[in-house]
C-alpha cells in the first residue's frame, strides 16, 4: 500500500508497504543532478554525493560504516543526471538508524579537508578508469555531440583537473543552492509503517523553508559525426536519434519500440546483427527520455574490417521500423515489460527509488497496475507514428576504434529515409 504525505515546507514522505519483506529500503532523493551543473561546475554533483558519507558534526565517515556494518545494513549513493539519490537498506527494526544517518548526512555534513582531498583522488582514479573503459568513453563522445556545449552533453564525472580544483566551500553552496525540501522526497519500501516512518522523519530532518534553485537549461539536440582514432581490437559504435520526453504519451511507446528494435535475444538487432550475420558478440538499443528530450540509441562493438556492414545495417534495421510492426513483437515486448516490472516490485530498493523518481519527475507516483494499462494501451499504429519520427530526425554517431571502414555520416543518414 502506497502512502504519501507532504510537509509544509514542501519536503514529500512516502512508502510503500510490500508484503513479505523483512527489510526496508530507506531512500532521499533529491531533484538535482549533473545537468544542474553551470559549466564551471561540471562534475560537482558526483563529487557532493562522493563525500555523503564522509563524517557528520557528530559521526565519523567510520562511525557511519561501521553503524550500518553492525546491523548487517547497506548505504550507498548514485548521481545521473536528473536525480541525485542517498539509499540505505536495513531490517525492518533498524528503519529508525538508516532515517537518523540520512537526515545528519543531508544536514551536518562537514566536508572536512582531508577527507575531501582523498575522495577527490578516488574519483580522480574513477575517471581514469573510465578511460581505459571503451564501453564507458564512447559514451562521453556520444552524449557530447547529441548535445554540445551543454550539461547533457559534458561527463557526469567531469575531468580530473576540474575535480582537483574544487574547494568545501564550492560543496556547501551547490547543495545549499539546489538541495530544497520542495525538490527533495524521502521514501521507503518493504516492511515500513507510513505514520511511524512521518514520525521518524520529523524527528531526523529539519529543512528549512526555501524556494526552489535554479533549474537546468533547456537541452538543445545537435547530432552530427565523432569518430575518434585508437588501437583498440574492436570499433566501438553508437547511433542515436532525437525522440520523446519523459512527459508526453509516447513515453512508454518509446520503451516497447527500443525492446522491439534491441531489447532482447528475439530482438531485430541481435537477430540479424549476431544471429544472422555474427556481426557482433552485444548489441542493444535503449530509449533515454528526461524532463525535456529524448534519445534513442543503438550500441554495438564489431571487427574493424566489418564496421561498413554493421553501421548500415544499424539504420537500415531503425529505417525498417517505420513499415511494419508485427503483432506477435509488440505482445513479446510488452510481456518483457510487464514481467521486468513486476520483478522489480520483489526488490525494496529499486521501489524505494522508483517512487521517488516518479514523485520529482511525474509528480505522481505510477504504480504498476497504472504502467502496465498504459503499456497495454499501446498499439501498432503507435509503434509505427513513433519510428517514422525517430527515424526522420539527426542521426549522431559515435566511433571508437580503427574507424576507417565505417561509411560516411551522409550515406548513414540517407538509410534512415529509405
Amino acid at each position: 500500500m502506497y502512502k504519501l504525505t507532504t510537509l509544509p515546507n514542501g519536503f514529500r514522505i512516502a512508502t510503500e508497504f510490500l508484503p513479505g519483506v523483512e527489510s526496508v529500503a530507506v531512500a532521499v532523493n533529491c531533484g538535482v543532478g549533473a545537468r544542474y551543473e553551470g559549466k564551471e561546475e561540471n562534475g560537482i554533483s558526483h563529487l557532493l554525493e562522493h563525500m555523503a558519507f564522509k563524517g557528520t558534526k557528530t559521526r565519523s565517515a567510520r562511525d557511519i560504516a561501521e553503524a550500518f556494518d553492525n546491523v548487517g545494513g547497506q548505504i550507498n549513493a548514485y548521481t545521473s543526471m536528473e536525480l541525485t539519490v542517498y539509499y540505505a537498506k536495513v531490517l525492518k527494526q533498524d528503519v529508525g538508524l538508516a532515517v537518523d544517518i540520512l537526515g545528519d548526512i543531508m544536514q551536518n555534513s562537514v566536508f572536512d579537508e582531508a577527507e575531501l582531498a582523498r575522495e577527490k583522488d578516488v574519483i580522480i582514479q574513477e575517471i581514469a578508469m573510465h578511460f581505459d573503459t571503451p564501453d564507458d568513453l564512447i559514451m562521453d563522445y556520444f552524449d557530447e555531440t547529441a548535445f554540445p556545449n551543454q550539461p547533457l552533453g559534458r561527463s557526469i564525472l567531469s575531468s580530473e583537473e576540474r575535480v582537483a580544483s574544487y574547494t568545501r566551500d564550492d560543496l556547501i553552496s551547490y547543495m545549499h543552492t539546489h538541495y530544497r525540501p520542495g525538490r527533495m522526497v524521502l521514501t521507503a519500501a518493504g516492511n515500513i509503517d507510513h505514520d511511524e516512518f512521518v514520525s521518524l522523519a520529523d524527528q531526523y530532518f529539519n529543512l528549512p523553508s526555501h524556494p526552489l534553485g535554479p533549474d537546468f537549461d533547456i537541452a538543445n539536440y545537435g547530432g552530427g559525426d565523432a569518430r575518434i582514432e585508437r588501437d583498440l581490437e574492436q570499433l566501438h559504435l553508437i547511433f542515436g536519434l532525437p525522440t520523446v520526453t519523459m512527459h508526453t504519451p509516447d513515453y512508454y511507446t518509446l520503451q516497447i519500440y527500443a525492446s522491439i528494435l534491441g531489447g532482447g535475444m528475439s530482438s531485430r538487432l541481435f537477430q540479424e546483427v549476431r544471429e544472422k550475420r555474427g556481426l557482433a558478440y552485444s548489441v542493444y538499443s535503449m530509449g533515454s527520455a528526461y524532463e525535456d528530450c529524448g534519445i534513442l540509441s543503438v550500441h554495438a562493438a564489431a571487427a574493424p574490417e566489418r564496421a561498413g556492414e554493421l553501421s548500415a545495417v544499424l539504420c537500415e534495421q531503425i529505417a525498417s521500423m517505420g513499415a511494419s510492426i508485427s503483432d506477435e513483437e509488440i505482445q513479446r515486448a510488452k510481456n518483457q515489460h510487464r514481467a521486468e516490472l513486476l520483478m522489480a516490485r520483489e526488490a525494496p530498493q529499486t521501489v524505494a527509488t522508483w517512487i521517488g523518481r516518479h514523485l520529482l519527475m511525474f509528480d505522481e507516483y505510477r504504480q504498476a497496475s497504472d504502467i502496465t494499462t498504459r503499456i497495454d494501451a499501446i498499439t501498432k499504429a503507435d509503434l509505427i507514428r513513433l519510428s517514422k519520427s525517430i527515424a526522420s530526425g539527426k542521426l549522431t554517431i559515435a566511433a571508437l576504434g580503427d574507424v576507417s571502414k565505417l561509411m560516411p555520416y551522409d550515406e548513414l543518414q540517407a538509410k534512415l529515409a529509405v
